[in-house]
Formats: structure tokens, C-alpha cells, sequence
């Protein structure tokens, strides 16, 4: 199941191909409301941009952080136990995204501040891109994790292709992810290819600004329009919270970062 969703796109487990992450990116207006409740899901909301206030019974977040991803600083998120009512209000053009996977009764909801974030500069030349480790592996959380990448014009991400669609740590842990993109300006692309050994899935995908990218399975990779700069936000979930990945042999040789502590 890869599959391109476009524009304010959202996706929920089908109990099939898709199994635990649930996703929706919301773009609000100025005193626009969302309440809802997080049910069954672990569930983080990322403020993209805006000023926004996210209030639960007995807590209140006040988010006054970046206008838009391309300021290129961390954003701010709150991670909410499953079971959590809450409002969110814009006092702002806002971008939030909702994403959350099937947990269990956890920890207080909890705010995410830009300074928590571990910001990473990973690759060189043509595979050099920035990366806000949102909520990584060693974070406390039950199943997600959360990642963004800014990809300048004409140079590859998420490189060397790679997968983790096998249970088999520690060399590698299944892990669902989506990709949530913007171009800047809008008029670009970026190119996605998720693929098999045995070649039985070998899909190429232009992905444009307000994309979601599901990548259940397979190697994956990105490559960057010329003139154009790319984001993307990444939700991993699966069965643990262990970031193993194997590299397609034909490009391991590539490698040219190591893997952060986080």
C-alpha cells in the first residue's frame, strides 16, 4: 500500500496494509477550533506554524513559535496520553499535523519546546540536508517518532536508500512511516522512490508542496528539484520505538553520516 495523497491529506489504519499511524494535516485561520480526543492513539500535535493554544482538562499549552517551516527552526509539539480530550485554537493562520499511533495509558501530556529539539546537519554535497529530531528513539514516548528534513535545492535525502520493513533488531525494526511535504516555492517537486529487492514494488512518486507519502515498505529515497528547496515531516511507528534501518547494498558504500545519538 504506497499510495500519494494530496493537499490537507490524513490516513487512519485499514487493518490490513496499514497498520499503525494515524495522520492529518490541518491548515486553520484565525480563531478556527479543532476538539476532539485522542482515543486509543498515543498522539502528538505538531504546530508547523502559527500561534495556536492546545488546552486539556487540567492543562493549557500557549504555542507562539515559527510563522511557517521555512523558517527553518525547530517547531513546538505536545504529546498527548491515549484518552485525551482536547481543544486547539488558532489565533493565527496555523498548520498543525495530528499524528498518533495505538498506545497504551501513558505519561501527562507534555510540551516539546524548539531548545528540546537536537538539530543535525547530515551528509555533504549533494546529499547535504538539516534535520530537527523531533521526537527521536531515546525520547520518552510508547510508539512514535518523529522527524523533519529540509533538503536544499537539487540534492538527495533520506540517502542512501534504505528500509526497515523487518522485525529483526538490531539489525532492523519495522517501522511504518509517512512523508509530509512542502516545496518552496510550490512549484517544485520532489521525487520519491520506494522499492523491493525482488523488485515486485517499484514505485516512483512526484511528490508536491501539501503531499503525504506512505511508505509501509521498501527502500526509500528523495531526490530534490533543482531551484526549489524541500520539506518533509516523517511519522515512524511500529512495533518498538527502534530506529534499525539496512541499506540497499548497491548504494551502502554512500554512507557518508553516522547515526545520531538520539
Amino acid at each position: 500500500m504506497v499510495e500519494l495523497l494530496r493537499r490537507s491529506p490524513r490516513v487512519a489504519p485499514d487493518g490490513r496494509d496499514w497498520r499503525f499511524i494515524h495522520f492529518e494535516a490541518r491548515r486553520l485561520d484565525s480563531g478556527q477550533e479543532i476538539a476532539d480526543d485522542t482515543g486509543g492513539n498515543e498522539t502528538a500535535i505538531v504546530v508547523l506554524g502559527g500561534k495556536v493554544s492546545i488546552e486539556l482538562d487540567e492543562q493549557r499549552f500557549d504555542i507562539d513559535g515559527r510563522k511557517e517551516v521555512w523558517e527553518r527552526t525547530p517547531p513546538t509539539v505536545v504529546l498527548l496520553p491515549p484518552e485525551s480530550r482536547y481543544a486547539l485554537h488558532a489565533y493565527s493562520e496555523s498548520e498543525v499535523v495530528i499524528a498518533g499511533a495505538r498506545g497504551k495509558l501513558g505519561p501527562a501530556a507534555r510540551l516539546i519546546t524548539p531548545q528540546d529539539v537536537v538539530v543535525e546537519q547530515r551528509g555533504e554535497g549533494q546529499t547535504l540536508r538539516l534535520v530537527h529530531h523531533l521526537l527521536p528513539p531515546s525520547a520518552e514516548a510508547e510508539r512514535l517518532i518523529l522527524v523533519e528534513v529540509y533538503t536544499p535545492p537539487g540534492n538527495w535525502s533520506s540517502f542512501p536508500p534504505h528500509k526497515h520493513d523487518t522485525d529483526d533488531p538490531p539489525r532492523e525494526s519495522y517501522l511504518e512511516e509517512v512523508y509530509y511535504y512542502h516545496v518552496n516555492p510550490p512549484t517544485g517537486f520532489a521525487l520519491q522512490r520506494i522499492y523491493t529487492a525482488e523488485e515486485e514494488l517499484d514505485v516512483s512518486i512526484a511528490a508536491c508542496d501539501g503531499d503525504l507519502v506512505l511508505v509501509p515498505r521498501g527502500y526509500h529515497v528523495v531526490a530534490n528539484s533543482p531551484g526549489h528547496e524541500c520539506y518533509y515531516l516523517n511519522v515512524m511507528a511500529g512495533v518498538g520505538r527502534a530506529w534499525n534501518f539496512s541499506l540497499d547494498p548497491a548504494y551502502a558504500h554512500l554512507l557518508n553520516w553516522s547515526k545520531p545519538a538520539v
